[in-house]
């Protein structure tokens, strides 16, 4: 177990993710400045139903983009890796972000390939409803959850509930539970808008012979 400062949001960062953040208050200046000056990570805990969660991402600065007259600062990060809080404390000593004792989790990427293709195949029927059919090309052939999450319509709440997931095989079964819900909607939905843009238009019709 270590310490680490933290950075609690109000969303949901997967490993691998590239995150910009506009750094506005100054607890967050100062650990942006101690990420610069001694090298260290934080890890962003999502925020969600009114307290700090108990698993999180781990953050590493990039770069800082921008910094304003005021102080402010435009950075960019990246994640590398989950954990799970131990104990949380509001201020780290002498500092004035918060931080805890975590421990690092494991990273399972083995995924099942029967679901894998499953889930591409409806992440296009999906896109394709949406209108996102660049996002498909651009996704890799042995693409993991995580890197289509964000892009499903998912809450916060079940993008924690991703989080959760110990192995692969279980964010694929999150991820199709999910599709499998919402794409019969998707798909009426359209089908209820065409017939409304229909319902104006003048109609050539074959009428029935009797």
């Amino acid at each position: 177990m270590r310490q680490l400062a933290l950075f609690p949001l109000n969303l949901v960062v997967f490993p691998g993710e590239k995150l910009n953040l506009h750094i506005f208050e100054p607890r967050y200046r100062q650990l942006v400045h101690d990420c610069l000056q001694d090298n260290i990570t934080f890890g962003i805990p999502p925020y969600i139903n009114g307290g700090v969660s108990t698993l999180g991402t781990e953050m590493r600065l990039i770069s800082i983009e921008k910094t304003y007259p005021t102080g402010e600062m435009d950075i960019r990060t990246k994640a590398i890796g989950l954990f799970q809080v131990r104990e949380f404390f509001h201020e780290l000593p002498g500092k004035l972000y918060a931080g805890a004792t975590v421990e690092p989790l494991p990273d399972d990427d083995a995924a099942d390939l029967v679901m894998h293709h499953q889930t591409r195949r409806l992440i296009q029927q999906l896109y394709d409803v949406l209108g996102l059919r660049r996002l498909l090309l651009e996704l890799p052939d042995n693409f993991r959850a995580y890197e289509v999450a964000h892009h499903l319509g998912m809450s916060t709440e079940q993008e924690y509930q991703l989080m959760e997931a110990a192995t692969e095989v279980e964010r694929q079964q999150l991820v199709l539970a999910h599709l499998e819900h919402v794409l019969p909607v998707l798909l009426e939905t359209e089908r209820l808008k065409e017939r409304v843009r229909l319902n104006g238009h003048f109609k050539n019709l074959t009428p029935p012979t009797f």
